[in-house]
């Protein structure tokens, strides 16, 4: 078929859950909340982070950095997905779609970067001790942070152009709950065969790189600790560490299952629910690890409300 015969297609419909009416209205509650409450959550601690001297120092700094991406990531999916949600599918422009991946996409990278900075972190926090002041100043957090945020932004604009380029002239149904790189390729009529292969050159610094960085980190910090005479000593060194390990954890999980691991075997409805734990589930349970967990945090955040209840007392005297 010559290409000045394809209809091109202008939108794609997002087909979402197709589920009955009840099943439907229960999810669209569970994510409201989930959504009001993940954004909250990561609101307060960027606040927290920015407004309480106890919390300026590099951990803390970069879990704000977490938040600022969990809201990026959350944000830029759910409200979508409610709509969706009540329309039972809808119509979303090429543009919108392009755009949307691109700000997941680069949210996702930075976010991947960023973890295997914390564990870096840690491993100086906890392996060299005496020399953590030096090593991480401020304007070296600074710079990390302006790094790993231009590397995820910069990087994915490659995936997008070349998304951009592509010719739809097919079906237009996206049967997924967001614009993703693979239900997207999938409906392109032109040959993808270089997006995929790019998707795996460049791709696999994006995993590899972070991966070796956080395994090394945590294994070095493990010998470390292993080694303190102490069961005292090896318990609060752990408790450092603990909140971000069980982070890592479940965003890696999830993004090796959807990305990394062979999909072949992965049904449809599975890979929704697997996209929902890393773009919903994790921003929403992010803010609430860091603050049950970490006693700084939560000593920050009685002190700021306790402040904020004697200046309303204040002010209606």
């Amino acid at each position: 078929m010559h290409e000045s015969n394809l209809t091109v297609v202008t939108e794609f419909f997002l087909l979402g859950f197709q589920i009955n009416q009840c099943l439907r209205i229960f999810l669209f509650c569970l994510f409201f909340v989930v959504y009001c409450v993940a954004l909250s959550g990561n609101l307060l601690i960027i606040v927290l982070v920015s407004t309480s001297k106890i919390l300026h120092t590099p951990m803390y700094f970069f879990i704000s950095q977490l938040s600022i991406s969990d809201i990026l990531v959350i944000s830029d999916i759910v409200p979508n997905m409610l709509h969706i949600l009540l329309k039972k599918g809808v119509n979303i422009a090429f543009t919108d779609c392009i755009t949307q991946f691109y700000f997941f996409c680069a949210s996702e990278a930075a976010e991947c970067f960023l973890l295997a900075v914390m564990s870096y972190d840690r491993y100086v926090a906890i392996c060299n001790p005496l020399r953590y002041s030096t090593i991480m100043t401020t304007g070296y957090c600074v710079i990390l942070s302006i790094a790993f945020w231009l590397f995820g932004f910069s990087i994915i604009l490659i995936y997008i152009i070349k998304t951009a380029k592509l010719i739809f002239c097919g079906p237009n149904t996206i049967d997924h709950l967001f614009c993703d790189i693979v239900p997207i390729l999938e409906l392109a009529c032109s040959d993808t065969f270089i997006i995929q292969l790019e998707i795996y050159v460049i791709g696999f610094p994006f995993v590899f790189i972070p991966t070796t960085i956080i395994v090394l980190s945590y294994t070095y910090i493990v010998v470390t600790v292993l080694r303190i005479p102490s069961s005292t000593g090896r318990e609060k060194a752990f408790s450092t560490c603990s909140s971000q390990l069980t982070v890592v954890s479940i965003f890696y999980w999830t993004i090796f299952s959807v990305y990394v691991v062979p999909t072949k075997g992965l049904t449809i409805t599975r890979s929704k629910i697997l996209s929902l734990v890393y773009t919903v589930f994790t921003p929403f349970i992010n803010p609430i690890i860091y603050s049950l967990r970490n006693k700084d945090i939560s000593k920050a955040a009685k002190e700021t409300l306790h402040k904020a209840s004697f200046r309303h007392l204040e002010y209606f005297r």
